[in-house]
């Protein structure tokens, strides 16, 4: 079933002076306007496409990408504001309205701000909410310790980075975890490192568990053979530079170095290591 504000691949039906009309499925033939066709589409074949509403309120297609659909989170510019409230700069030929009652603080033009885009049910239109605690996953999350999940960074506070997962749960990751540049609206894959008892959880750049001090050591040891088996780091090197070079951090960079160690393959001295 095609859904409002959502991705769909759709098959071209005919052409008109307008546009391709699409098999819209349970909405019918749905207009392509003829600005996004491209040479290589043909009637019969199917075309990738999001399904909204124009200006008059007709559902469409394009082969645009906004940067959120119906059910997503996004971080998105306030273009302009009018009486019915602001508009986002959406992706997509037709700005998004946060209405004044969906906003958590009076929304100003030009700046950016993380919202969720939902389908007003009683409306049938397409809208944006800064007011994103009351659309989070309140039940269990059903994930284990170690896991990996896809989020995107919905705020930055003193403690961390707040995420919210494609399911709609929220946790954090803790800034002193975190060796690289993030900021809100960035999407990455991280590993469930806790659930608590709110059901909110922690997250991890790195895998979870002892399992990756091996990965982490034999790319160690892949560097220090590619460095004719010295290397200037030891556990007094910077976070930041450990992270840069070896791309985790330095907690992990003691714990692998520990593991080669241990296992004799390397010898940790004032200058760095060295394999043995």
């Amino acid at each position: 079933m095609i859904e409002l504000g959502k991705k769909a691949s759709l098959k071209i039906v005919k052409r008109t002076d307008f546009g391709f009309y699409l098999d819209g499925e349970n909405f019918g033939e749905i207009l392509m306007p003829k600005r996004y066709i491209t040479p290589e589409m043909e009637i019969g074949k199917k075309v990738d496409v999001f399904v909204f509403l124009d200006g008059e309120e007709r559902i469409v297609a394009t082969t645009e990408t906004p940067y959120a659909q119906v059910g997503e989170f996004g971080r998105m510019k306030v273009n302009k504001i009018e009486k019915v409230g602001a508009f986002l700069d959406w992706g997509v030929s037709k700005e998004l309205l946060v209405p004044f009652s969906e906003q958590k603080i009076k929304m100003e033009e030009g700046r950016y701000y993380f919202v969720y885009v939902f389908l007003d049910t009683v409306t049938d239109r397409i809208a944006a909410s800064m007011k994103i605690e009351k659309f989070l996953n309140k039940s269990k999350p059903e994930y284990r310790v170690g896991e990996q999940v896809s989020v995107i960074i919905s705020s930055i506070t003193d403690i961390g980075y707040k995420c919210i997962t494609q399911d709609r749960f929220q946790g954090v990751m803790y800034k002193n975890e975190v060796y690289k540049k993030l900021q809100a609206g960035d999407k990455l894959n991280v590993f469930i490192k806790k659930i608590r008892d709110d059901n909110k959880l922690d997250f991890s750049l790195e895998p979870i568990g002892y399992s990756k001090i091996d990965k982490n050591a034999m790319h160690i040891l892949t560097l220090l053979n590619k460095s004719n088996g010295k290397l200037p780091y030891n556990d007094k090197t910077d976070p930041e530079v450990i992270y840069e070079i070896f791309g985790f951090s330095k907690k992990v960079f003691k714990q692998a170095i520990g593991n080669l160690y241990k296992q004799r393959e390397i010898i940790i001295n004032s200058n760095g290591i060295e394999k043995v």
